[in-house]
């Protein structure tokens, strides 16, 4: 039995608690036995009533206080001797901090995105899991989604032919929630990493690094809340693009991919039904995927790595790494007005 806590009951707190409680429901062996959060609303079950982009408020109440502890206090909620894992759902700021701390107390850690503002400060946190011998797995919940993961495969199956193209879209209204967090450049690190750290990381995770990119942007804010980027694969796809960032708020959330195969085009939309059309042959066809969410699915992941159920990760701390420095890259690119190749 896997017991489980959660530090920080957010909306995406609130998120991983049911996806633990789904994947008990569904036989994992699990456990939600703690909660760690500074409102004690909260930490009796109460929810928050927020959103997010993807996903509806919460209203019922979470779950019963009398079978869940509850800790105001991070250090105390470390010691609990019970827990085997902790999903840290907090502010980016305090990801590097909370984490090394929980993986010094011998737990392992699902982390939520983006691990923290720069590539250093996400390398301390691979030396603390390497030191710690426990897993830390940053919650690139886009690796998990049904429609993305099943156009992973199809790259790597070249089940269609070889993939020429793939252009990705995630835009949606200034986040209403949170506002003095995400207006905030020093803390969230604006759109660019708070956002559009799903498609890079996405882009990574298909074809590996990039040689080079080159990103076309404004900053609102003090933050690059508004960019394309193009990433140059040498004797790879043709062309490769990302479109991210934050517009006036109100502006519905769109996330949407074509990838361009030699035998077909696969066209996904989150706003229609069905959100995954395959056109091949003069036809255009839905495709049937998984529905359970990517939140899901990187729950019931780590639950199966932490169990020894699998010992390839989806999702590592190098990949975190990784991305940040590929979004490091990007961010220079917007500043200097050129294309800016990435060191091995």
């Amino acid at each position: 039995m896997i017991n489980v806590g959660i530090l920080g009951l957010g909306f995406m707190g609130t998120t991983h608690l049911k996806a633990y409680q789904s994947a008990a429901g569904a036989g994992f062996p699990c456990r939600v036995t703690a909660v760690c959060d500074p409102v004690e609303s909260r930490r009796k079950g109460l929810p928050d009533g927020l959103g997010g982009n993807i996903g509806a408020a919460v209203t019922e109440r979470l779950f019963d206080p009398a079978q869940v502890k509850g800790y105001a206090d991070a250090a105390v909620f470390f010691a609990d001797a019970d827990l085997h894992l902790i999903s840290i759902c907090t502010q980016t700021p305090t990801h590097v901090d909370l984490a090394t701390r929980a993986l010094r107390a011998g737990k392992h850690v699902l982390l939520e995105k983006p691990v923290a503002l720069t590539s250093e400060d996400v390398q301390k946190v691979q030396q603390a899991s390497e030191s710690a011998g426990r897993i830390c797995m940053p919650a690139m919940c886009m690796r998990f989604w049904p429609e993305w993961s099943w156009l992973k495969d199809k790259i790597d199956s070249m089940e269609f032919g070889a993939c020429l193209s793939l252009s990705l879209q995630r835009i949606g209204g200034t986040p209403a929630w949170s506002r003095d967090f995400y207006l905030d450049a020093t803390r969230s690190g604006g759109a660019i990493i708070d956002l559009h750290i799903h498609d890079a990381d996405f882009i990574r995770f298909c074809f590996g690094d990039p040689a080079a990119v080159t990103c076309v942007g404004y900053k609102t804010g003090g933050a690059i809340n508004r960019m394309t980027t193009t990433y140059h694969y040498p004797g790879g796809p043709k062309l490769i693009t990302a479109e991210g960032g934050w517009m006036s708020s109100g502006v519905g959330f769109r996330m949407r991919y074509i990838a361009e195969f030699e035998h077909a085009t696969a066209d996904f939309d989150i706003s229609r039904t069905p959100q995954l059309l395959l056109a091949a042959d003069g036809k255009s066809d839905a495709v049937s995927v998984d529905s359970l969410s990517g939140y899901d699915l990187e729950i019931r992941h780590i639950l199966s790595a932490v169990g020894g159920g699998t010992s390839r990760m989806i999702a590592s701390i190098s990949d975190a790494v990784a991305t940040a420095k590929l979004l490091e890259a990007e961010i220079q690119s917007v500043n200097s007005g050129e294309r800016v190749s990435l060191s091995s």
